[in-house]
């Protein structure tokens, strides 16, 4: 039985309840303190949890690009013994065995980007970012035009392997059959999922993406590889004859191809397809870089959380530049009607030294005029950045990174070249005309080259130029005559319409003249570098048509030289065509 204890309302408490309201005061006193220590747990543990778990996910991630890492190089160390070994017919590896690699790769990349299409883009939170800058709409343009063009060679390929059924292996058919499928598939899947940032099945896909980009870069090389022999053969007699260095290219279209010697053609038309595909290879060498570098970007993005920002939205509008492109297009059309006759001429078998020594001049002539007039371009443009005061981007981005590591790093190739042309003529005191125009080239391309990467670099991170957007002005219903009837209870106002100043600044009084005239540089320079590009790609070769290098050094040195160094040169050129054109848009 409880009894109640009066002493507190006696004002009198007894000892048991001086105890009670002392033992209340000491919680009271104590409880907030126990609150925030206890919040101050929880949050050290939730603190420490979180660590664990980004320790965990880094492991994770480490271990996925360490894994993927060492694929992709095992496939290119292994790609690159049997391109090589193929090349040379004293290796006992047979283009038979060069091509069963391939067909394995081309294979086994298609079964991955076939499951990931139907099986890891469609799972619940697979995709749930997206990169802004990856894979831009005219980059997959030219994935997309390179592929077609690709896929016509293999076309080509078919019809003429197939004339040798009878009497060579049927990998040779089966190899372009595979590939054409390997274009079709890859082109869809990276037009459809370049930007993904795949959020699931991290490891896996990032295996996936290091298969495809070794695979292409196997590819690439194969073709680079085929494309060089067909370009440079080693005469049969001896080279320090005049005569033979003229004939020297045209030895391996004759002679070289696919055994004609041995095996005939069943049908008339080899010749033709033979030669027309060879033509395509310049387009499946860039198609192959374009899709190595979107895998590139795409594994860079595995498991990354894009920013919710939007890319900087840029329209192309002709009306921007004229006098660039004017000039441009100029520069083309001289490029292309010396391109062609200076191809014609040196096929010719019966060309007597001095014609061909005019020839080579002309060529030396106009690639001097165009590496001149791009580099002062350049200047210009670098100029006017100095006067410009928008700020850099400051966000990490895999696409710009790659970017600028590819254009540095392709440009090597011809700086290569370039150099040792240089040595090769002050070696040899630049006697002659050709010589001191040989020279200059080696000299101008070194310095446009390096203007022209600082040129770009820059450009790329730079932010773009934003335009105003349209302003919405109201007219004040207070101060307007169509205010009445005030009645006490309030106002009885008359609709009043709201007019769109849509015209901007920029659109009354055009683009500001540094806009102007950055548009103008790079809508040049990117017809420049596309003639640049054009030339070596379809087969000029003054580096062997003029003789000086091949003696100084020797033919296999110089050929080697020249057989390494140009193909990253040729990249280069259209890499900067991409490039020049993003930083037009952003201008």
């Amino acid at each position: 039985m409880c009894y109640s204890c009066h002493c507190v309302t006696d004002e009198n408490p007894c000892e048991p309840c001086k105890t009670t309201a002392k033992d209340v005061d000491k919680e009271e006193a104590h409880g907030p303190n126990n609150i925030n220590a206890a919040v101050e747990a929880a949050r050290q543990q939730e603190h420490h949890l979180n660590i664990t778990s980004d320790v965990v996910r880094d492991h994770g991630r480490n271990w996925g690009w360490m894994v993927s890492g060492i694929i992709c190089v095992n496939i290119l160390i292994l790609g690159s013994a049997l391109v090589s070994g193929s090349a040379y017919s004293k290796v006992n590896i047979s283009a038979v065995d060069h091509q069963i690699f391939l067909i394995i790769l081309l294979l086994l990349t298609i079964i991955w980007m076939v499951s990931y299409v139907v099986f890891t883009a469609r799972k619940e939170n697979a995709i749930d970012y997206k990169d802004a800058h990856a894979g831009p709409v005219w980059l997959r343009g030219g994935l997309m035009l390179f592929g077609i063009l690709s896929i016509i060679m293999d076309i080509f390929k078919i019809a003429s392997y197939v004339g040798y059924l009878h009497c060579d292996s049927a990998v040779k058919v089966a190899f372009p059959v595979v590939q054409l499928v390997f274009i079709i598939v890859q082109t869809y899947y990276l037009w459809i999922h370049s930007k993904d940032c795949v959020q699931v099945q991290k490891n896996i896909t990032r295996c996936g993406l290091m298969l495809t980009l070794s695979t292409n870069l196997v590819l690439w090389m194969t073709t680079v590889t085929d494309e060089s022999l067909h370009q440079t053969m080693v005469p049969d007699i001896d080279t320090s004859e005049n005569s033979s260095k003229i004939q020297g290219r045209s030895f391996y279209i004759d002679k070289a191809g696919y055994g004609d010697d041995k095996c005939k053609c069943s049908h008339s038309s080899c010749s033709v397809f033979k030669e027309a595909y060879y033509y395509l290879y310049p387009f499946n060498i860039e198609y192959s870089l374009f899709a190595s570098a979107m895998a590139y970007v795409m594994w860079k993005n595995v498991g990354r959380v894009a920013d919710e920002h939007g890319h900087h939205s840029s329209t192309f509008r002709f009306k921007d530049a004229l006098i660039g492109p004017l000039l441009g297009v100029l520069l083309v059309i001289a490029g292309l009607t010396t391109f062609i006759v200076y191809e014609m001429e040196m096929r010719k078998k019966d060309i007597d030294v001095e014609h061909k020594d005019k020839i080579v001049m002309m060529h030396f002539v106009v690639n001097i005029v165009i590496v001149t007039l791009m580099s002062v371009c350049t200047v210009v443009g670098s100029v006017v950045y100095r006067l410009d005061h928008r700020e850099h981007m400051s966000e990490k981005n895999p696409t710009r990174s790659l970017d600028v590591g590819l254009l540095v790093g392709a440009s090597m190739g011809q700086i290569v070249i370039s150099y040792f042309t240089i040595v090769a003529m002050v070696g040899t005191g630049a006697k002659g005309h050709l010589n001191g125009l040989n020279l200059a080239w080696g000299i101008l391309m070194v310095i446009q080259l390096g203007l022209q990467n600082l040129f770009i670099i820059e450009g790329l991170h730079r932010e773009p130029f934003h335009e105003a957007h349209p302003v919405t002005v109201m007219a004040n219903p207070y101060t307007s005559k169509e205010v009445t009837n005030f009645d006490g209870s309030g106002f009885d106002i008359k609709p009043i319409p709201v007019h769109q100043h849509v015209e901007t600044l920029e659109r009354r009084s055009g683009l500001s003249w540094k806009r102007r005239v950055l548009k103008e540089v790079c809508a040049f320079l990117l017809l420049g570098n596309a003639i640049l590009w054009i030339m070596p790609a379809f087969g000029a070769r003054p580096q062997f048509d003029h003789s000086t290098e091949a003696d100084f050094y020797q033919f296999h040195m110089w050929a080697a030289v020249v057989n390494v160094g140009l193909p990253f040169g040729i990249f280069y050129r259209m890499h900067s065509v991409a490039s020049l054109f993003e930083v037009f848009l952003n201008s």
